[in-house]
């Protein structure tokens, strides 16, 4: 590779020897495993051999010698091993040094968007506490903080005594050693320039988080990158309010679409702000791009979300309450992998012209969805909805599988709202159509529904009781039908369609 042509060595390991210890000789320390697995994967990835460089002596001290200046300046990246023992060392700090200057006099320690050093954080050390030059940079975080205790647990290769893999740190490794290939690889291309390529990902936007949801985010952000899209953002957020704000803005900028994980946890509240945490000050910026038909959002809360702080609880109740969209955002309540399922459909497909669902002047359409057991217990609530004007649709009840399924997609991708009737029909059928509701971008609906609502009427029962959702407007009544709870339903419509009631 022609990295070799620049450089002596590929990568240059800095790390504090005591964060090598081991227990006996036999054993291998933490930098050891590390080194060795990089040392066999690296090469898969790429189809070729590398050469790795570190200062091997078991000498108690830190020494900084010539022979270090000699490799660490010749070497293509620099991985850092973050621990309180590497932040004390002076021959590490030196090492730190001799690679910038160095790379001052070779074109800089970027290359396009990429950075030539590599944060590993072995031990959580607070951010304010890095090296200046390292505290804007993505680190690769192989521990978990616990949020109650504030105690953090290192990830080893191994846990257990059979020799379980610690699938944890095995993620986190596969995301270090992609990222230096894929920079490697870019390296090797510098001796013979080719015409820049527009890329075929989509840039997104997916939101810092809590602790408790940063396994999720690492796995929804592994999977953007697999397919080949960019993900921000691509360095640590500012810590101050205001730094943080006009960050998030330009990144926002430059996406197509946002993701934002919420939790049990409220979050850090940055410095220069009284109570919004960086997952409510990111959200709030994305509302604030607007309905901009070239860009949408996702918010994503776990199934079963409980939040755990009195703030939180308010924040997740006021993103129930007060959301809406006009260009394909989304609140969802799913399983992660749905939620993936969702994100890659927004991405992959096609611009089409918009799909209007009814013309000027035309009647709004309602698509009434109920089961063929509640079809005589809805006629009041059609009857209701007819006289205000709007074209109410009912599923077709005649037909074979094929003609009923055809029917009720197009009819999904025609109406101006939905709304889902539970009067006798089980729990399961419930469930499937609000399902189907999330698979509409699939189907390719381009515009979003001006209204989603569930009405939930008699008989009344448990399970009736216990249903909540994110995904609509939940209303239920046991007793003769009632109007009265439409009314908003019935505004939004009018309003955004541009009517009077």
């Amino acid at each position: 590779m022609s990295a070799k042509l620049n450089y002596k060595n590929d990568l240059f390991i800095s790390y504090a020897h005591i964060d090598n210890a081991r227990f006996t000789e036999i054993e291998k320390g933490w930098i050891d495993l590390l080194h060795e697995a990089l040392d066999w994967r690296l090469p898969q990835l790429m189809g070729g051999q590398i050469k790795i460089w570190r200062d091997r002596k078991l000498g108690g001290n830190d020494v900084f010698n010539q022979t270090i200046v000699i490799e660490v300046s010749n070497s293509a990246i620099l991985i850092t091993v973050i621990s309180p023992r590497y932040l004390s060392s002076p021959s590490c700090r030196e090492e730190l040094d001799e690679f910038f200057s160095a790379a001052d006099q070779s074109g800089g320690v970027r290359i396009g968007d990429k950075h030539r050093v590599f944060k590993v954080a072995k031990t959580y050390v607070p951010l304010e506490e890095h090296p200046p030059e390292l505290r804007d940079m993505l680190g690769y975080e192989f521990y978990a903080v616990d949020k109650a205790s504030g105690r953090f647990r290192e990830y080893d290769n191994e846990i257990g005594p059979k020799g379980e893999k610690d699938k944890r740190y095995w993620e986190r490794f596969e995301d270090l050693a992609q990222d230096i290939s894929l920079l490697l690889n870019r390296m090797s291309c510098e001796k013979t320039p080719q015409p820049e390529k527009d890329s075929e990902g989509a840039t997104i936007y997916l939101a810092e988080t809590t602790l408790d949801l940063q396994e999720e985010r690492d796995k929804v952000k592994r999977e953007l990158l697999q397919h080949g899209h960019l993900v921000l953002p691509d360095k640590a957020l500012p810590q101050d309010g205001p730094s943080l704000q006009q960050a998030v803005r330009d990144y926002l900028k430059r996406s197509r679409l946002s993701v934002h994980l919420i939790g049990d946890y409220y979050g850090t509240i940055p410095e220069m702000e009284t109570d919004r945490s960086v997952v409510r000050l990111q959200e709030e910026l994305a509302v604030e791009r607007g309905d901009d038909a070239q860009f949408s959002r996702l918010i994503w809360m776990p199934p079963g979300l409980q939040p755990k702080e009195p703030r939180q609880q308010k924040f997740v109740l006021d993103l129930q309450n007060s959301f809406s969209s006009h260009n394909g955002s989304e609140l969802l309540q799913v399983k992660l992998e749905d939620l993936k399922t969702i994100i890659q459909t927004k991405l992959t497909q096609k611009p089409k012209p918009t799909l209007a669902s009814s013309e000027q002047g035309e009647a709004s359409r309602i698509y009434l969805i109920c089961d063929q057991s509640d079809v005589d217990e809805v006629g009041p609530l059609q009857d209701y909805l007819f006289a205000q004007g709007y074209e109410v649709i009912l599923p077709l009840v005649e037909g074979t599988e094929a003609e009923v399924f055809q029917d009720h997609k197009d009819n999904l991708l025609l109406c101006d709202a939905v709304l889902i009737f539970q009067a006798h029909a089980s729990e399961g059928w419930l469930r499937m159509k609000l399902r189907e509701l999330l698979k509409l971008p699939g189907y390719g609906r381009i515009t979003p529904l001006l209204g989603k609502v569930v009405y939930v009427a008699g008989p009344p029962s448990p399970t009736k009781e216990r249903f909540k959702t994110l995904e609509a407007t939940v209303i239920k009544n046991y007793d003769k039908f009632d109007p009265s709870p439409f009314a908003d339903f019935i505004a939004r419509i009018s309003k955004t369609k541009g009517g009077t009631l």
